[in-house]
């Protein structure tokens, strides 16, 4: 009786790896969310933490008894916990490479429409620089952009010197460059958003 005590102490203090490395990987998952968002352009740390526990549990709850059985397969010795302990532990540990692989993945596109909207602007600004009313050129580098669909079509707007008035454009970075820029209009990007 004693023996068999001291064998499964034995193997459960081997095999008591999941909760230290779920703690340690929930705190790597925070950190690779707040650098590399998968959602939107930023998260906090307390969101990447929320985001961390969430996958982790589930990864655990799922993925633990069925790797745990194939663990067991291959050590016919191990007892079923410590099996499971492993298993979770393997699942646990993937985590942060999948959390990264989606945020790289999500970073290039969040690149790529940030390249877009800065290609829009330039070519609003070249536009208004050279077809809008004297009143708006002088302000040609004041713009707000309204990004109406992200990646290929934005309205730019200038003020004039008074602010009273907007000079505004609607670019399609899809289109050719001659053909990519069209007025749009004197209301500003604030009543415009209100209305879409």
């Amino acid at each position: 009786m004693d023996g068999a005590w001291l064998a499964r102490m034995r193997w459960r203090r081997r095999g008591a790896w999941l909760w230290p490395t779920f703690v340690a990987a929930t705190a790597l998952d925070a950190l690779i969310v707040h650098a590399l968002p998968f959602l939107g352009d930023s998260q906090s740390l307390a969101g990447g933490t929320v985001a961390g526990l969430l996958f982790n549990l589930l990864v655990v709850l799922l993925l633990s008894r069925p790797l745990g059985a194939v663990l067991r397969r291959r050590r016919t010795d191990m007892p079923a916990t410590v099996a499971r302990n492993y298993g979770g532990t393997v699942a646990v540990l993937v985590v942060p490479v999948l959390l990264m692989a989606l945020g790289l993945a999500h970073h290039r596109a969040i690149e790529d429409q940030r390249r877009m909207l800065d290609d829009a602007i330039i070519r609003a600004i070249a536009y208004i620089g050279d077809r809008a009313p004297d009143a708006f050129r002088a302000n040609v580098r004041h713009t707000d952009t309204y990004t109406i669909q992200p990646g290929s079509v934005y309205r730019t707007c200038v003020p004039n010197a008074a602010g009273t008035r907007t000079y505004c454009v609607i670019v399609n970075t899809h289109m050719p460059l001659a053909r990519s820029v069209v007025f749009g209009g004197y209301e500003s990007n604030s009543l415009f958003a209100q209305g879409t």
